[in-house]
């Protein structure tokens, strides 16, 4: 067997791998024993299946399995040997000649490599980039207050009506002279939300509605004839609402309004657990170091885009193998859905920019020796799930539940890799911040937002 590689220039170039009879022969012979043995012809007993016979039926298949093995074998052998820095797969050459399996012995294959470029990252505390502080207002703590209120509220029955109120009751329709209509729809227990109306002028009659009066209006006009929403409301088909669109009658039995939970022990208990918070003031300091740890991943999020840009701008422009680079995104895109010549134009410039990163982060990631470990993916599956529940107000899911989803989450490949990459980003964000002359700047939310889209 002989192998070498020939650079074309500096980040490309072409291995080419000669396997002569002798490299292949003993798994060929292997795999046709293996055959010879497990085989269940008629008229043989099992494991006396003739060598001769085996070489007829299953000899070309052996001795393709053997070459492509063979050949497998000392690529990855050699790539890793020789330290190749290898961007991809090595992909088959143009000028590869055709090679019949039943009449060749000896092989010759060629592969184009692509190579990554050479160039170092070097960082130290003389590198200046920025880091936004994002500031947390009154205003955000008091919403967040706000909403575990409406959120841990009731509903409760009220006599006279406001705006956003549920008014129930029995809906009759009427006829052009303001009388029940023959035949008429009659809805019993009906409710309508006259926040939701489209038509203000239909809001305003139920301004002070009360219960056990009426409210005469049009639900057609009120719904600017959504027959959606007119068909749930009168229990009927949207193929029969147009019959259907004179006035009606309510006749109000209930009316119902949310009251938001008051601010209170029972509040704090709900929402962080019993005793974990025993005042208005401890339970606004805990919103406020809540909303300060979700934008603390906000501004490592962009203090890593910074250094992204800090080093791309420090290093300069680097060559890629583009040609052969774009014939590997191809060949591994191209059975995808949806994937087209247009949509891989639109792609490739984007995937160069992020191999650029990744290749820089490798450097980073060796030189500050981040390692991950399992505890450090399942923890970030904690994390991950603890913030799901976060988002519709659960702050206090037990461990047990939250290890529960995690695992869920943990049997998943893709959600893993994120998992991982998430890790190292955090493990290097913080490495880097302990290292680089950090350039402190308050910013608003707004004004973080407007940084973020530049």
């Amino acid at each position: 067997m002989n192998i070498k590689f020939d650079k074309t220039d500096a980040v490309s170039g072409v291995l080419t791998l000669s396997i002569q009879a002798a490299d292949y022969a003993p798994k060929a012979k292997k795999a046709l024993n293996d055959f010879c043995k497990n085989a269940k012809m008629p008229g043989f007993r099992p494991g006396m299946v003739p060598m001769g016979l085996a070489k007829k039926m299953y000899g070309t298949e052996a001795k393709a399995k053997a070459v492509n093995d063979t050949l497998s074998e000392a690529l990855t052998a050699y790539i890793r040997d020789e330290k190749l820095p290898i961007l991809g797969e090595p992909l088959s050459n143009e000028n590869q000649k055709p090679q019949p399996i039943e009449t060749t012995d000896d092989f010759e294959f060629l592969f184009d490599i692509a190579l990554a470029p050479e160039f170092k990252v070097e960082l130290t505390s003389k590198d200046k980039v920025p880091y936004y502080d994002i500031q947390v207002s009154d205003e955000m703590v008091q919403q967040q207050v706000d909403a575990f209120a409406q959120r841990s509220g009731h509903n409760e029955s009220v006599e006279t009506y406001a705006d956003r109120d549920i008014v129930r009751g029995t809906l009759t329709e009427l006829d052009a002279k303001g009388h029940k209509k023959r035949n008429g729809l009659v809805v019993e227990e009906a409710s309508v939300m006259p926040a939701y109306f489209k038509a203000d002028d239909q809001k305003a009659l139920f301004n002070e509605a009360k219960v056990k009066g009426e409210v005469i209006f049009n639900p057609t006009t009120a719904y600017e004839a959504n027959a959606t929403e007119l068909a749930s409301l009168l229990k009927i088909d949207k193929e029969q609402v147009t019959a259907h669109t004179g006035n009606f009658r309510l006749d109000i039995t209930e009316i119902s309004r949310y009251t938001a939970a008051p601010v209170d022990q029972a509040l704090f208990d709900q929402i962080y657990g019993p005793g974990t918070v025993k005042s208005e003031e401890e339970f606004r300091q805990k919103i406020k170091e809540g909303i300060q740890a979700q934008f603390q991943g906000d501004s490592d999020y962009k203090f890593l885009q910074d250094v992204r840009a800090y080093i791309d701008k420090k290093i300069g422009d680097l060559q890629f193998p583009e040609a052969i680079l774009k014939r590997f995104m191809w060949e591994t895109n191209k059975d995808r859905e949806g994937f087209t010549e247009e949509k891989f134009n639109e792609e490739f410039p984007k995937s160069i920019l992020e191999l650029k990163w990744h290749l820089q982060r490798e450097q980073l990631v060796e030189q500050n020796q981040i390692k991950v470990e399992d505890a450090d993916v399942k923890a970030a599956a904690i994390e991950a799930t603890r913030y799901q529940f976060m988002q519709y107000g659960i702050n206090n899911i037990p461990d047990e539940y939250l290890e529960n989803y995690a695992q869920e989450m943990l049997k998943k490949r893709d959600q893993v890799n994120n998992l991982v990459d998430h890790v190292i980003n955090r493990k290097l964000t913080l490495a880097l911040k302990g290292l680089l002359n950090l350039q402190h700047k308050s910013v608003t939310t707004d004004e973080f937002s407007k940084l973020l889209e530049a």
